[in-house]
C-alpha cells in the first residue's frame, strides 16, 4: 500500500507538469528578431519565478553543458567523476526516457517519488501565485527550471551539472551563471528553431559562454569553432579545446565500452558507454574536471578514471539483452546516427549468416533522409514505426518506409505504427545469430525500454537499472 501511494503521488505530479506542455506551433512571425524577443521574454519569466522561489541557484557552482551531440553523455561522465571524487553533486539532464525522476539526480541516485511530488507542489504553488500577479501562465520548461534550482538547493549540492535542452543562447537553462561551460559539438538539428546552417547553430551554442567562465569545447568544425572562439573573446572567456589528435587516441571499442590514451596524463582511460564517439565525450568530461580542479575542486586523476569507467547513461548504445542481442540508441539526428553507424560492426556483432535488424522511428521535425543514408549500408532488414510523445509529432511509419526506399534501401521493410508492437515483431523475427537495434529518437527508446526496465521499478528504486541485463 505504501509503495502504491508513492507511485500515485508521482503520477499525479507528472500529470500536473505535463498539463503545462504547449503543443508545437508555427508562430506568425518567425524572424530572428521575433524569435529573440519571445525567447528573452520567456527567460525573464523564469528569472522572475526563480526570484519568487528565493533564487535557489544562488551560491551554487554550476557547469552548463550544451552541444548538438554528446551533451547528455558528457554530463553523465562529469557527474560520475564528481561523485567518484566524493563531491556532493547534482545533475539535470533532458529529456527523460521513461520517468520524470531521471531528470534530477544526486550522486548516482535519482530523486525519490515523494521528494519529486513535494518539489512539483512547491514550484507549481509559486507559479500559481506568479500567474495571479502577472496574468500569464507559466509553462513546462519554466516550471522545471524552478524545480532544478530548488532540488539543488534542498540537497545542498556543492556543484550542479545542467544539460542544455536545445540550442543554448535562448534555452531556458541559460538563465544560470555557470563557473564553467562545455560545448561538445555543432551539427544540423532543430533547424526550425536554430537555423539550417552550421554557423547559425554555432551562434546559438556559443550563447552559453559566460564572462570570466572558461569554456571547454570538442568542436572541430571549421565553420563553427571560430564563432565559439569569437564569442569567448568578446565576453572575456578562455577557450579550452579538446582535440583528438593531440589530447587522446582511441585504442579499442566494443559493445562493452571504449578505451583511449589520454595524452595529458599519458595514461589509459576507459568508459563503459560503448562507441568510439564516447571517447570524445569522456575526454571532454575529463578536461572539464581538470578545469574544475583549477577552480578549487579536489578531483584527482584517479577519480577521473574511476568516474569515466563507472558512468552509465540509459538509451545510449545500451545493451538490453544478449539472446538475441538487442541494443538501444537514442541517436536522433544525422550526426548522431552517423557516429553510431560507424561502430555498428563492433557494437552489434552478428553470427555467421546473421542479420542486423533495425527498428527505426523519428520525430517528424528531424532530418530523415540523411539519417537513413547513414544506416542503409549497415542493415539487412528495416522495421519502421512512429514514436509516441506528448505535443510532438512522430513521422508516420509508412512515410519512413517510403523515405528508406527513396534513399536506396532494397531489403525487407516492415511498417508498424505502434512502437511496442514493432518491437515484438523485431524480437519474433530475430534468429539466434541476428542482432536488433532500435534508434532514431530518444522518445522511441523511452517508449520501448520499459520492456526490460519497468517504469515503476525505476521510480521506486531510484535507478534507471532496477534489473540486471539477461
Amino acid at each position: 500500500m505504501e509503495l502504491d501511494a508513492r507511485l500515485r503521488r508521482y503520477d499525479a505530479a507528472v500529470k500536473a507538469t505535463d498539463s503545462l506542455i504547449e503543443s508545437a506551433y508555427a508562430p506568425a512571425n518567425s524572424s530572428l528578431d521575433a524569435i529573440m524577443a519571445r525567447a528573452e521574454h520567456r527567460m525573464e519569466r523564469v528569472r522572475s519565478l526563480l526570484a519568487d522561489l528565493g533564487d535557489p541557484f544562488a551560491g551554487i557552482p554550476l557547469v552548463h553543458i550544451g552541444g548538438t551531440s554528446g551533451k547528455g553523455s558528457t554530463s553523465a561522465f562529469l557527474q560520475s567523476i564528481l561523485h567518484s571524487a566524493g563531491i556532493r553533486s547534482g545533475l539535470h539532464t533532458s529529456p527523460y526516457l521513461q520517468v520524470a525522476t531521471e531528470k534530477l539526480q544526486l550522486g548516482d541516485r535519482l530523486i525519490g517519488p515523494d521528494h519529486f511530488a513535494d518539489l512539483v507542489d512547491e514550484v507549481i504553488d509559486a507559479a500559481t501565485a506568479w500567474t495571479e500577479r502577472n496574468g500569464e501562465r507559466l509553462t513546462y520548461g519554466e516550471i522545471w527550471m524552478g524545480m532544478i534550482g530548488c532540488f539543488f538547493r534542498d540537497q545542498n549540492v556543492k556543484i550542479g551539472v545542467i544539460e542544455v535542452g536545445a540550442g543554448g543562447r535562448f534555452d531556458l537553462t541559460n538563465v544560470i551563471s555557470p563557473i564553467l561551460s562545455v560545448i561538445t559539438s555543432v551539427g544540423i538539428d532543430h533547424v526550425h528553431t536554430l537555423g539550417n546552417t552550421i554557423e547559425q547553430i554555432a551562434w546559438h551554442k556559443a550563447g552559453i559562454i559566460k564572462p570570466g567562465a572558461p569554456v571547454v569545447t570538442s568542436v572541430q568544425d571549421p565553420a563553427a569553432l571560430p564563432l565559439i572562439e569569437a564569442e569567448a573573446s568578446k565576453i572575456g572567456s578562455t577557450v579550452v579545446r579538446v582535440r583528438e589528435r593531440f589530447d587522446f587516441t582511441v585504442t579499442a571499442v566494443d559493445r562493452h565500452g571504449v578505451r583511449w590514451i589520454d595524452h595529458a596524463t599519458d595514461s589509459g582511460l576507459s568508459a563503459s558507454l560503448p562507441g568510439r564517439f564516447q571517447a570524445s565525450n569522456g575526454e571532454t568530461a575529463a578536461i572539464a574536471a581538470r578545469e574544475l580542479r583549477k577552480l578549487g575542486f579536489e578531483i584527482s586523476d584517479e577519480a577521473i578514471a574511476a568516474g569515466l569507467a563507472k558512468a552509465r547513461f540509459p538509451g545510449r548504445a545500451e545493451v538490453m539483452q544478449t539472446h538475441p542481442l538487442v541494443l538501444l540508441d537514442g541517436a536522433h539526428n544525422p550526426q548522431k546516427i552517423e557516429a553510431f553507424a560507424r561502430d555498428l560492426s563492433t557494437l552489434l556483432p552478428v553470427g555467421t549468416g546473421g542479420r542486423r535488424i533495425a527498428l527505426l522511428g523519428m520525430l517528424d521535425a528531424k532530418e530523415h533522409a540523411a539519417s537513413i543514408d547513414a544506416l542503409i549500408p549497415h542493415i539487412d532488414l528495416l522495421i519502421t514505426t512512429s514514436p509516441h510523445v506528448l505535443a510532438k509529432a512522430g513521422l508516420d511509419a509508412e512515410r519512413m518506409a517510403d523515405v528508406a526506399r527513396e534513399r536506396g534501401f532494397t531489403g525487407t521493410i516492415i511498417s508498424e505504427p505502434e512502437p511496442m508492437v514493432a518491437l515484438e515483431r523485431a524480437l519474433a523475427i530475430a534468429e539466434p545469430h541476428d542482432a536488433v537495434f532500435v534508434t532514431g529518437s530518444l522518445y522511441l527508446i523511452g517508449n520501448l525500454r520499459g520492456h526490460w526496465q519497468p517504469d515503476a521499478e525505476i521510480v521506486l528504486k531510484r535507478t534507471p537499472w532496477p534489473r540486471a541485463v539477461n
